[in-house]
């Protein structure tokens, strides 16, 4: 299979969404970007398609997926009893990077929720995601356009570089503006919790909510992506270091990035692995330290 790019800067031309349109429509997977990473998308309301997002992928089937929706009247066909709660965060800071967990209606295929009877949806602000969403006229589910456990992708490259030949077309929308996954929010008890950290601080929603976020039960369902498996990691062995000097440097084949942040870390992780490292060294520095959604990330693609 030869793999076409679609350029979207940052729409697509007419002829180019009708590809991509045609394709979801008919059941195949596209690589659409979004402000947060590229998320590899299959039309929600298509088992089979769905269904190939895993097997392509490698993803395990009960590591639930986000479904995208280009206007808040999409929630209609996905939720019930939708909490005012979450609807205040979605009209805050919808469209953008928050995903949020609602009850599923029983006509939203399982396979999309790992059959659990909840929903993750997010309205992304990337043009381009929401043009196709509404040309194709289904919300999307859409993970990250990469091989299950690998870093994400932010740029077509890095979606090429795991899927060449495996998907008929990706869309280059360039650079992903954030770089680092949606922040999700669920409920347990009417209490709002913090699932997943992202691109969303804490503290933005809790502003909004005026109390504080839970953290995530130990124990129990797969409630949102990245919870439960090893994600993120690239080949290169990472570690995580308080001083450079805690860890042996091999020089030649240590990978010593030294601006890192939440925008910019799946670039090196994959920039370390183009480059042929065999390690990465970390250096938790207090800036590094204070974001929770880039500790997240170095935490789940670490050796220790």
């Amino acid at each position: 299979m030869k793999t076409t790019l679609l350029v979207a800067r940052p729409h697509l031309s007419s002829d180019d969404l009708a590809i991509a349109a045609d394709l979801l429509k008919g059941g195949h997977l596209v690589a659409i970007p979004t402000e947060t990473v590229y998320g590899l998308a299959a039309d929600l309301f298509q088992p089979e398609a769905v269904k190939k997002i895993f097997y392509l992928k490698g993803r395990p089937p009960d590591n639930p997926l986000i479904a995208h929706i280009s206007a808040i009247h999409q929630l209609e066909r996905l939720v019930q009893n939708p909490s005012p709660l979450l609807l205040r965060l979605a009209e805050r800071f919808w469209p953008g990077p928050l995903t949020l967990v609602f009850e599923r209606r029983s006509e939203v295929p399982g396979i999309v929720s790992a059959q659990l009877p909840t929903i993750a949806v997010r309205m992304p602000s990337h043009p381009c995601a929401r043009q196709i969403i509404e040309a194709v006229g289904s919300p999307l589910a859409a993970p990250s356009a990469n091989l299950s456990g690998r870093p994400s992708p932010t740029s077509a490259q890095d979606v090429l570089d795991d899927f060449e030949g495996r998907l008929s077309v990706i869309i280059d929308g360039g650079e992903c503006s954030f770089g680092i996954e949606s922040t999700v929010i669920g409920l347990i008890d009417e209490r709002c919790v913090l699932l997943r950290p992202g691109a969303i601080p804490r503290q933005a929603i809790e502003e909004v909510l005026c109390t504080t976020l839970l953290d995530p039960p130990k124990n129990g369902p797969v409630l949102s992506p990245g919870m439960k498996y090893r994600h993120y990691a690239p080949k290169a062995r990472v570690y995580l270091v308080d001083n450079q000097d805690d860890l042996k440097v091999s020089k030649g084949s240590t990978y010593l990035p030294d601006d890192l942040n939440a925008q910019n870390l799946y670039s090196h992780l994959r920039k370390a692995d183009r480059l042929g490292y065999l390690e990465i060294v970390i250096v938790l520095n207090s800036q590094i330290r204070s974001d929770e959604a880039l500790m997240n990330r170095l935490t789940r693609a670490s050796c220790g």
